[in-house]
């Protein structure tokens, strides 16, 4: 072993009190200070007649040292020039070192402050757990629902709207995010960052989790056939809630929590013992698009209700004010609103009710559903002329769906979500369909996938193709054109969002420049990842449905309002109640009908008028009128379609 010099062993304990932090290295500083003060006392303390004893001598060094001034009083040589080291020594150790350790000091505590390390001191907040691609929207959603919000704070008796949003690693870029996106702005200052992952329970405490009034848990996004999944992640983070609550004997907030494999629904109960509404990513997507391939243009109604901005939304309200009413009572107060149905508790849980007899009377406890374009307009409005009361007795259930062939279905791509696709599409068991899969993943990865989600389901035969559809000659010899409807899905197994989606939509472009010349069109319907892209593809010919963005509405409205959430898998699972299309030569209609007699003739056929879906698009490219005002005339033309809600089998 060789042996260590004297002057390493200085360096070395003179480094480890360094690295320790600014306090430490204050006290080195302060250390080296003293020395170089005594030993300036020592050089001038033989000059007797100056200094009476060795402390005016270390005190007249301490002096020089910090502080140059002093320079110009002493006299005689020895002393100015032990003087004039101390100065130099004093412009390099106490002002130079100072300076730069405190400098040091204060850039790190702003990096850490703009890191977001600081724990929050807020109560009745809303806290998102994790920044993801749904996170932008989720914010935007949140702010911009600006009537549930008002009646949520209400609720929590707190006057304004705090967001705390948890990031693995919170920056300046996501605060300019937060800025730029259109449905923020300036409303980014009511959003908090703070730096944590939500497995943590220290980021859990940073963000104040136990005194939220309601806490989202988004799902994260995770390599394809990584053993830690983001459910995973979500039950993880759920466990460590209700261990907090445990350890400060705090009572539990009401979590919003999305997973992507439904079957996980019982493990979320099992972790999470308080307030929990699950949102199924997956299955919620899945169901949309098994929808929307049985009733074509269905995707301008999703994204209307289920996305924020200009349109109509569903909305719950309580039935405390309207107690005692019937729904007709109620729809005719309401000029501007459609009433859908009601909530009814059932000992602990709700009993959905949509397309209920317009003779039901509301009760205390009930929850009323509606369809409007605003909050306030779900609220009665003396200025507005009640309408007609309209009478739905006859109830009667319609097929889900008339077709009986097969359903020819072309899949171009792959990601985590087709084996539920596959079981939704199941879940119609009286209808069959024909899948063909093409996509670069290998066909036994994906086979052992569907089988391990679905199990045996022989109405729905799957065919896989090893094929990459971005190829024109390999997309071709697919032969599109046969097919009822094709799919593009955004792939899971690329960096970003922006990477898959571009994939989609080059497969787009080419996809359409092949069914050019094709003697029929079959329906195409696209899935896109990042939000920002759904503006690129002006006058498209397919249906698009951008995953995150109604994810985010789902999530960020189940928060505001939890019975929302078993409204929607009500509306969007198989059977039950439905929105379709249908003819309208299938009704009586008269030559010329307004939106208040095609209500009236619905309603004797035991259904709701919702709107009408143009064959031809407006001028901004929309084909869908939902909740046109009741006077407006329809002027109904061929191959115009009504927007409908009715119960199914």
């Amino acid at each position: 072993m060789l042996p260590f010099r004297i002057v390493d062993r200085i360096k070395f304990l003179v480094e480890r009190q360094l690295v320790k932090g600014a306090g430490f290295q204050l006290a080195v500083v302060a250390a080296f200070i003293a020395f170089i003060s005594l030993l300036g006392g020592i050089l001038v303390l033989p000059l007797g007649e100056t200094f009476d004893d060795a402390g005016t001598a270390i005190w007249w060094a301490f002096l020089r040292l910090t502080d140059p001034g002093y320079l110009g009083d002493d006299v005689g040589v020895w002393q100015r020039i032990v003087s004039t080291l101390l100065t130099l020594s004093g412009y390099v150790v106490f002002m130079g070192t100072l300076v730069a350790i405190l400098t040091r000091w204060l850039i790190a505590k702003m990096a850490d402050l703009e890191r977001g390390l600081t724990p929050v001191t807020l109560k009745n907040h809303i806290v998102v757990l994790g920044w993801t691609s749904q996170t932008l929207p989720l914010v935007t959603e949140l702010l911009g629902a600006s009537g549930r919000m008002r009646r949520f704070l209400e609720k929590h008796d707190t006057q304004k709207l705090n967001l705390v949003v948890l990031s693995e690693d919170a920056s300046a870029e996501q605060v300019h995010e937060l800025r730029s996106e259109p449905g923020i702005g300036r409303r980014a200052r009511q959003v908090i960052l703070r730096s944590g992952s939500p497995i943590q329970p220290d980021a859990l405490h940073r963000v104040a989790c136990l005194d939220a009034a309601a806490v989202i848990v988004p799902s994260a996004t995770h390599e394809a056939g990584s053993l830690v999944t983001s459910d995973v992640e979500t039950v993880k983070a759920l466990l460590s809630i209700a261990a907090q609550a445990r350890q400060f004997r705090s009572s539990l907030p009401y979590v919003v929590a999305e997973i992507q494999d439904v079957r996980k629904l019982p493990v979320i109960e099992r972790a999470y013992p308080g307030a929990v509404e699950v949102v199924a990513g997956d299955a919620t997507i899945s169901r949309l698009m098994v929808q929307n391939l049985l009733h074509p243009g269905l995707s301008e109604v999703y994204n209307e209700l289920l996305t924020a901005g200009e349109g109509n939304e569903i909305y719950v309200r309580g039935g405390e004010l309207v107690a005692g009413k019937s729904l007709a009572e109620l729809a005719s107060e309401r000029p501007e609103v459609i009433v859908l149905g009601l909530l009814r508790r059932q000992e602990q849980a709700w009993n959905v009710q949509l397309v209920a007899r317009s003779d039901v009377r509301i009760e205390a406890d009930d929850r009323v559903i509606m369809m409007a374009r605003d909050y306030a307009e779900t609220d009665p409005n003396p200025r507005l002329p009640a309408l007609p009361e309209i009478s739905r007795i006859d109830i009667r259930k319609k097929m889900s769906n008339s077709g009986t062939v097969p359903h020819r279905i072309l899949v171009l791509g792959w990601n985590r979500r087709v084996p539920s696709l596959v079981a939704e599409l199941a879940s119609y068991r009286k209808l069959a369909f024909d899948v063909d899969m093409v996509s670069v993943v290998p066909k036994e990865e994906r086979e052992l996938a569907i089988t391990q989600y679905v199990g045996e389901c022989p109405q729905v035969r799957c065919h896989h193709i090893e094929a990459d559809y971005m190829v024109e000659d390999e997309l071709r010899r697919a032969d599109p054109a046969g097919y009822d409807a094709i799919m593009l899905l955004s792939s899971d197994r690329l960096a970003s969002g922006e990477e898959a989606d571009a994939r989609a939509m080059v497969g787009y472009l080419q996809l359409d420049d092949i069914l050019a010349d094709a003697a029929r069109r079959p329906q195409l319907l696209m899935e896109l990842s990042d939000p920002d892209n759904r503006h690129l593809l002006y006058g498209h010919q397919s249906e698009m449905l951008i995953s995150p963005m109604i994810l985010s509405h789902v999530l960020g409205q189940v928060a505001l309002r939890r019975e929302l959430r078993i409204v929607l898998d009500e509306l969007f699972t198989v059977g039950g109640a439905e929105i379709q299309f249908r003819d309208p030569d299938d009704y009586p209609l008269p030559a010329s009908v307004d939106f208040q007699l095609l209500e009236k003739i619905l309603a004797d056929e035991g259904e709701i008028a919702l709107g009408v879906f143009r064959a031809e698009p407006n001028l901004d490219g929309r084909h869908l009128e939902l909740n046109p005002p009741r006077k407006a005339w329809l002027d109904l033309r061929t191959g115009d379609r009504l927007v409908v809600l009715c119960l199914t089998e």
